[in-house]
C-alpha cells in the first residue's frame, strides 16, 4: 500500500509496454494522468446529481472520497474511479414525486449502498455463482434495460420541453463528437457536448433574448434566461459544501433497491475488463470490489452525496494509455476533493440549462438501456423460451410506462421498481413452474425450439452453434478502439460461469 515501483525511468512507457497497478511513472506524469482521469469522469459525475436534485459539488468531492476508499478496500489491485451512478435516477424521481426531500433520497440510497456491500461480502465468501443463480444474465440484462428506458419520461417531461431546440442541437453535437473526435477527446464527449450546449444557451440569451418555457418542477410557462449566473456571482471561491443527514422511509427504500442489481452487474463487468487489460485474474476481487462500491455509496450518501459506481470512462483512459497505476487514481480522488471545496465551481455546474441536460440525458439513458441488450447478446439469451420472454417483456413495459401500482394508502410501486419486481419474481416463478423440457432448455445449446410460446428472433438459432460462431466471427472484435483482452466466448444464459455485465 502506498508504495509504487518507478518504471521506465519515470517516463512515458515505450510502445508495447505497460505500467502495472503497483507501478508508477514520475510524480509529475502521475499527477497529469490523475487530472486526465478527473476530466474523463467529470461529465457524467456532475450531470446525474443535477438530474437527481442533489448537490453536484458535494457529489464530486465525495466521488473522490469513495474512490480512495475503493482503492484501500481492494488493496490497490483494481484501478478504478467511482463516479456518480445513473441507476438511481428513476427511483429518485419517484421518491421526490411523493415527497421532495433530499434526506429521504440520500437515506434510501444509503440503505441501497449497505445492501450492495452485504452482497459483496456474500460473493467474497460464497463465490460469484451464487449471485448468477439469483440474477442470471436474462434478469440482469432486463433490469439494466428497464433502468435506462424507464428514464425516458424524465427527458420528455422535465428537460426537453425547457428548450427543445437547444436540446436537439446538443444531442446532435454529442452524436458527432462521439464519432469524429479521436483518442482521449472522444472519451470526454459528454463533457464537451455539455460545454457546447452551455455556451450555445448563453449565446442565444445574448442574441435572441429570454425563452418562454416550463421549467422543471413548474406547471406553467414563464419567461426566463436560459442561463442564470446570479448564484455563481454570490458563491464564494473556497468553502465546504452543505451536508445533509439521511432520513429513512420504507417506501423510498424499496424504490432504490433495483439499482443494486445494476451495480452488481456493472462492477462485475468492470473488474473483468480491468483484469483483461492488466492480464491478471481479478475474479477473486469481484466480491471485494462490490463491497467497496457499496461502502462508497453508503459513505457518500450519508452526508448528502450521490451514489457511486466504477466508471467505464476511466477504464477507457487506461486502455488508451496502458497505464494502470493506482497512484494516478489516488491523485484523481484528491483532485476531485479539492474541486468540491470550491462553491463557485459548484454553482456554475448547477446553472446548467435544462435544455442542455435534455440533449445529454436522452443519449445517456438510451445507452444504459442498450447495455442491457448487450448483456443478452454476450450471453446468448434465448428469447424463444417463454420463461425468458414473458416476464422480461412485461417488466420493461411496466418501467417504461411508467405504470403505478398502489398497494396501500401510503405505498405505491411504480415504474422501474414495479418492473424490476415483476421481472425478477416472474422469471423465477415461471422457471419453477414450467414443464421440465422448457426449463431444461435454458441450459442446453439447442435452446427452446418447440414453439409452444411466443418467440422473438430465429427459433433454433442456438441449435446450430457452428453457424452462430461463423456469423459472430465476422464482427467478433466489434468496435474495439481502446479495448483490450480477448472477446469472451459466447455462452448461454443458464451457464453458471462469470458474466461480463456492464452498465451505469
Amino acid at each position: 500500500m502506498f508504495s509504487w515501483k518507478v518504471v521506465h525511468g519515470g517516463k512515458t512507457p515505450p510502445p508495447g509496454e505497460v505500467v502495472k497497478p503497483d507501478e508508477r511513472l514520475s510524480w509529475g506524469r502521475t499527477v497529469g494522468l490523475g487530472a486526465q482521469h478527473v476530466i474523463a469522469m467529470f461529465g457524467a459525475t456532475f450531470v446525474f446529481p443535477l438530474v437527481m436534485g442533489l448537490d453536484p459539488n458535494l457529489a464530486i468531492m465525495m466521488s473522490g472520497v469513495a474512490t480512495i476508499l475503493f482503492l484501500l478496500i481492494t488493496q490497490d489491485r483494481v484501478p478504478s474511479y467511482l463516479g456518480t451512478s445513473a441507476s438511481f435516477v428513476g427511483a429518485v424521481f419517484a421518491i421526490r414525486a411523493a415527497q421532495d426531500s433530499d434526506a429521504l433520497v440520500t437515506g434510501a440510497i444509503m440503505v441501497a449502498g449497505l445492501v450492495l456491500a452485504a452482497v459483496g461480502l456474500a460473493i467474497n465468501f460464497l463465490g460469484i455463482r451464487v449471485i448468477h443463480q439469483v440474477f442470471p444474465p436474462v434478469v440482469t440484462g432486463g433490469v439494466v434495460m428497464l433502468i435506462g428506458f424507464g428514464l425516458a419520461f424524465v427527458v420528455a417531461d422535465v428537460y426537453w420541453k425547457q428548450d427543445r431546440w437547444v436540446a436537439m442541437i446538443t444531442m446532435f453535437a454529442l452524436f458527432l463528437m462521439t464519432v469524429l473526435l479521436r483518442g482521449f477527446w472522444s472519451r470526454i464527449a459528454i463533457l464537451l457536448a455539455l460545454i457546447f450546449g452551455y455556451a450555445l444557451s448563453w449565446l442565444l440569451d445574448q442574441t435572441v433574448g429570454d425563452i418562454t418555457s416550463v421549467l422543471g418542477g413548474a406547471t406553467e410557462a414563464t419567461t426566463h434566461p436560459r442561463v442564470n449566473f446570479d448564484s455563481v456571482k454570490d458563491a464564494s471561491w473556497i468553502g465546504f459544501p452543505d451536508l445533509t443527514g439521511p432520513d429513512f422511509k420504507f417506501s423510498a427504500i424499496v424504490l432504490v433497491l433495483p439499482a443494486v442489481v445494476a451495480l452488481i452487474a456493472e462492477n462485475t463487468g468492470h473488474v473483468k475488463a480491468v483484469g483483461a487489460m492488466t492480464k491478471t485474474d481479478l475474479d477473486p476481487m469481484i466480491g471485494r470490489a462490490i463491497f467497496a462500491d457499496g461502502v462508497g455509496t453508503a459513505v457518500a450518501s450519508s452526508v448528502g452525496g450521490s451514489p457511486t459506481t466504477t466508471y467505464a470512462e476511466n477504464i477507457g483512459v487506461m486502455a488508451a494509455t496502458r497505464i494502470y497505476s493506482t497512484a494516478a487514481y489516488y491523485v484523481a480522488g484528491a483532485v476531485a476533493i479539492l474541486f468540491g471545496l470550491c462553491p463557485k465551481f459548484g454553482a456554475l455546474i448547477a446553472a446548467t440549462p435544462g435544455g442542455v441536460l435534455g440533449g445529454i440525458t436522452v443519449v445517456l439513458y438510451g445507452m444504459i438501456g442498450l447495455l442491457g441488450a448487450k448483456i443478452w447478446i454476450e450471453n446468448r439469451v434465448d428469447f424463444a423460451n417463454p420463461i425468458n420472454l414473458v416476464p422480461i417483456g412485461a417488466g420493461i413495459i411496466l418501467a417504461v410506462g411508467p405504470v403505478a401500482h398502489q398497494i396501500s394508502d401510503d405505498f405505491t410501486l411504480e415504474g422501474i421498481a414495479l418492473g424490476t419486481v415483476v421481472l425478477l419474481a416472474g422469471y423465477h416463478l415461471l422457471r419453477a413452474l414450467a414443464p421440465a423440457h422448457m426449463r431444461d432448455s435454458l441450459d442446453t445449446p439447442a435452446g427452446y425450439e418447440e414453439g409452444t410460446g411466443p418467440a422473438v428472433g430465429r427459433s433454433g438459432v442456438h441449435g446450430d452453434r457452428n453457424r452462430f460462431e461463423d456469423e459472430a466471427s465476422l464482427g467478433e472484435a466489434g468496435f474495439d478502439r481502446g479495448a483490450a483482452g480477448t472477446p469472451p466466448e459466447p455462452r448461454r444464459e443458464g451457464d453458471d460461469g462469470d458474466d461480463d455485465h456492464r452498465t451505469r
